[in-house]
């Protein structure tokens, strides 16, 4: 099989995580259209519990993936299948253990974190989803780790897809109900896209062990020792990162109440922050995740080989990618965040100054998904979680004393995101210096994507107020901004050098 470059193979994961999120937003476009934000509050709840689980498990993918990977670059193709077969028993343990556990005490969980009863049922109907995903994660990680990301994007669509239809589906029909229990129908649609995923993934995955390896698979106890050797501490990052939502969903509704709100405003705030303005601001996080998964793989090769010029060039590579995502986006949605919720949210768009603020948040929580990356894939693994935790820490005491005070509610966990992210950027920042005696080229992986970034918001803020002025049509004016802003920012890239068309021909069309 065929292995892919860092940019293409970024860009195929980065393009199928858009379109998964483009559906993603069709899935929440109707949701609060049918159940409002109280009931998107109630479904939000649940989500970053469910998330925190599977993130207990999300070391094993990251886990299979380096170890494939380095078991492919010394031709030893038994040993990837060895890593599948050991990795499989492990996630089925994790799997159904977290499914049983958010299932049958899901009652307790929601008293012991004090949420609203109706969230329940959400919760409920999300509990089967950490066994399918969890057995899915095996096989992205198989592909992953022979640098192929195309089965993964692929996987991610039809993950999506599934949700969308059934989730919604299902919110339809159990809408009569209550809206308590059309929450928890669209939360069963997470369990019912990950079927559809999985299912494509092992039917890839049997025709490619079929080429490479027609043989039986022993076992191998030492490998699965491996396997939890690196899988633990960066499960334990990933879980240190979900804290951070988890910390929203428990302290946010209750630090609201004590600012002086309603319980039912508490969860409608929630509900902006959560189920709106993290949506979007998760959207071009999703190029970063892109480039992060297809990132551990090909740092793991050229460090296992000893390659470490191509070490620090994919280094540099990734942190510069990662600002050309970030800042665009950034600017984006500050300055667009009120026609953006409307285009996408019509009627329902409370929330706009929520979304303008979080966005500044976006480039550290895209430089601190890159370094992360970086760091686990040369093996260190305890330094990010280390340098994660301690904004989380930073976090916590924010929203703690932020968010009680009336004149700021909300904001106080906006403020607190942010400086978590900072930080982290910051300590991330200064551990891959330390470790890796690495120098930034500053102006080409810096400046150069701030000024693109600066005149590409300029150009489309003009455009949207001259075609607002001229058809009245928030809609047309701010996808004809965006779609402008895009072939601006890349003829920038081209005129100021931070990639030339032979960088893109040899980093994309050749590899």
């Amino acid at each position: 099989m065929k292995k892919q470059s860092l940019i293409k193979a970024s860009l195929i994961l980065g393009i199928a995580g858009i379109v998964a999120r483009f559906f993603g937003l069709f899935f929440r476009w109707p949701l609060i259209m049918l159940i409002g934000d109280e009931g998107v509050g109630y479904y939000q709840m649940s989500y970053p519990l469910y998330m925190f689980f599977v993130a207990m498990a999300s070391g094993v993918p990251v886990a299979i993936s380096k170890m494939i990977s380095e078991k492919k670059a010394k031709g030893d193709i038994e040993g990837i299948f060895v890593i599948v077969k050991e990795s499989t028993l492990l996630m089925m343990l994790l799997g159904v253990g977290t499914t049983l556990i958010l299932f049958f005490f899901a009652k307790p969980i929601i008293r012991f974190v004090q949420w609203d009863m109706k969230s329940y049922y959400a919760l409920l109907g999300i509990s089967f989803a950490p066994f399918i995903i969890s057995i899915m994660t095996i096989y992205r990680g198989f592909f992953q780790g022979l640098q192929n990301m195309t089965p993964s994007g692929v996987s991610q669509i039809l993950e999506q897809l599934g949700r969308v239809v059934i989730g919604v589906g299902l919110a339809i029909f159990l809408l009569p109900k209550g809206i308590e229990f059309a929450a928890g129908g669209a939360a069963f649609g997470a369990a019912a896209g990950g079927v559809i995923g999985a299912s494509y993934l092992y039917e890839k995955y049997k025709k490619v062990k079929k080429e490479m390896w027609n043989k039986r698979v022993k076992s191998n106890p030492e490998v699965l020792s491996s396997i939890l050797r690196i899988a633990l501490p960066i499960s334990l990052g990933a879980t240190v990162g979900t804290i951070m939502s988890l910390i929203d969903s428990i302290l946010v509704p209750q630090k609201l109440l004590q600012s002086g709100l309603t319980s039912e405003m508490a969860t409608v705030l929630y509900a902006q922050l959560t189920g709106k303005a993290n949506v979007i601001t998760n959207i071009p996080l999703t190029l970063s995740m892109a480039l992060g998964t297809a990132l551990i793989p090909i740092i793991a090769e050229n460090y296992i080989m000893n390659r470490r010029k191509d070490v620090q060039d994919k280094v540099q590579l990734s942190i510069k990618l990662s600002m050309l995502i970030a800042m665009p986006c950034t600017l984006g949605l500050y300055f667009l965040a009120g026609p953006i919720m409307m285009v996408i949210f019509p009627g329902k768009y409370d929330g706009i100054l929520i979304l303008k603020y979080l966005s500044i948040s976006v480039p550290f929580i895209i430089i601190t998904q890159t370094t992360t990356s970086i760091m686990q894939g040369i093996g260190h693994y305890i330094r990010p979680i280390i340098n994660l935790f301690i904004g989380c820490i930073v976090k916590v005491v924010l929203t703690y004393l932020l968010v009680p005070i009336p004149e700021i509610n909300i904001y106080g966990a906006v403020i607190a995101s942010i400086a978590a992210y900072i930080i982290a950027t910051v300590l991330n920042m200064i551990s891959i210096k330390r470790k890796l005696r690495l120098s930034l080229n500053v102006i080409q992986t810096f400046i150069k994507p701030i000024i693109a970034s600066v005149v590409m918001i300029i150009i489309s803020l003009f455009s949207y107020s001259f075609v607002y002025n001229k058809t009245g049509s928030n809609t047309y004016s701010c996808l004809i901004a965006i779609f402008l802003g895009i072939i601006i920012y890349g003829i920038l890239i081209l005129t100021l050098r931070i990639f030339s068309i032979d960088d893109i021909k040899n980093r994309i069309v050749k590899n």
